[in-house]
């Protein structure tokens, strides 16, 4: 059986030795890399299944190493960070990473959040659907934690808008009828009326776009219903 292979990259040799030995252990095999500059050749050269992330890092910084990687990869990648503010996670989260790791952390943690991030990226055909980002990161769907960023300020969303939210902008692009929204909302056997849906989205609206004054992402399909036009 192959081996899945992890690249840890971090200056900390200390952080370095633990983790390999560790990940090793499990039955991954662990490469590395001391800076960024490092980092991205070896995610070239050896194609790894999932990138551990210092952000501060010589050369080159995690996220630069992160925003470079999105360009052509889905890899998944988690951050390592000595950070602890929501608005830092939340920039890691949008610039393209697909979890967050704050120091300190045992390589317990470590090795649960890996084979749970591997799990997702299998079941999705490698690309992760939890943590989506839009306009460039200004708009994060985190759909493990129900929380939604824009511009980095959390917007405080009712169950039922966040359940619209998450399920559009899994599939950006596509027609929902009201019919659909209130079977996601709601389920099969709700008898109530369609047309509160227009309320649930016109409140959306009215938190997403900050008074008018940015990019619609839900828009109106006039006759049918509506989609999110997520980039």
């Amino acid at each position: 059986m192959v081996k899945e292979t992890i690249l840890l990259v971090d200056d900390e040799v200390k952080i370095i030795l633990v983790l390999k030995a560790y990940l090793e252990k499990a039955g991954y095999r662990v490469i590395t890399a001391r800076d960024g500059r490092e980092a991205l050749g070896k995610a070239a050269s050896e194609s790894p299944d999932l990138i551990l992330l210092d952000l501060m890092l010589p050369v080159l910084s995690g996220e630069e190493v992160c925003q470079r990687l999105r360009k052509d990869s889905r890899v998944p990648i988690i951050m390592l960070t000595a950070k602890v503010d929501a608005g830092d996670r939340v920039e890691g989260l949008g610039l393209g990473a697909d979890d967050y790791i704050v120091k300190p952390f045992s390589p317990q943690e470590v090795l649960a959040r890996i084979k749970a991030v591997l799990r997702r990226s299998r079941n999705d055909g490698g690309r992760l659907a939890d943590i989506l980002t839009f306009s460039g990161g200004v708009l994060v769907v985190d759909t493990l934690r129900h929380e939604v960023w824009h511009r980095g300020g959390k917007l405080r969303l009712t169950p039922t808008e966040f359940k619209i939210l998450s399920a559009m902008a899994r599939a950006p692009g596509r027609v929902f009828s009201r019919e659909q929204l209130t079977e996601i909302v709601h389920g099969y056997d709700y008898e109530g009326f369609e047309r509160t849906i227009d309320a649930h989205i016109k409140n959306l609206r009215q938190k997403l776009e900050g008074g008018g004054q940015d990019v619609s992402y839900i828009q109106t399909v006039y006759g049918t219903g509506y989609r999110f036009a997520g980039e």
